[in-house]
């Protein structure tokens, strides 16, 4: 059941984004559907905005009136985040709600996913895709939550730095 669970996304009045999350998660208690509806996420992004008294950080929403819904479409689950105080419908095409996809959700970063490589800093590896396909390398970073990796290559006799995808380099 699992597999057909999907992120969907629910407008909101503005300003009612954390009250119609916390209604669901309440709603979703009450009636023991956690089976349905898995997960309510506000995407929120850190910001630093400058003032008078200095820098300071802030969380804002990266999507003023809207909240995702991690569920199994039913006409239940459907009926149930619909009747919430303050949400005026799904995002989709008249009353059918359409599903986010995998690349949108990642995008968002709304779900971790982790990031499993076989090289580590210092190791060799063999590029396997784009311009220096074929080329060899010495791992110099990783950087899994933005899924690049810098690797020098020898190129023209001089050390070049290049950032490429966790997939396009392999370990020799």
């Amino acid at each position: 059941m699992a597999d057909e669970l999907k992120w969907y996304v629910a407008h909101t009045y503005s300003g009612y984004e954390n009250t119609v999350a916390v209604s669901i998660e309440q709603a979703v208690e009450n009636r023991s559907m956690h089976d349905l509806i898995a997960e309510v996420s506000i995407p929120l992004e850190t910001v630093t905005e400058i003032t008078d008294n200095g820098p300071k950080t802030v969380e804002r929403k990266v999507f003023p009136g809207y909240v995702l819904v991690k569920m199994i479409m039913t006409d239940e689950t459907w009926h149930l985040v619909r009747n919430i105080r303050g949400v005026t419908g799904f995002v989709g095409a008249a009353n059918k709600a359409i599903p986010l996809t995998d690349e949108e959700i990642a995008a968002l970063g709304v779900e971790k996913r982790e990031v499993v490589v076989s090289y580590a800093v210092g190791d060799s590896v063999k590029i396997i895709d784009g311009a220096l396909s074929s080329f060899i390398g010495t791992v110099e970073e990783l950087d899994t939550e933005r899924g690049k990796v810098k690797v020098v290559v020898s190129m023209f006799g001089r050390e070049t730095p290049v950032e490429l995808e966790l997939d396009q380099v392999e370990t020799i």
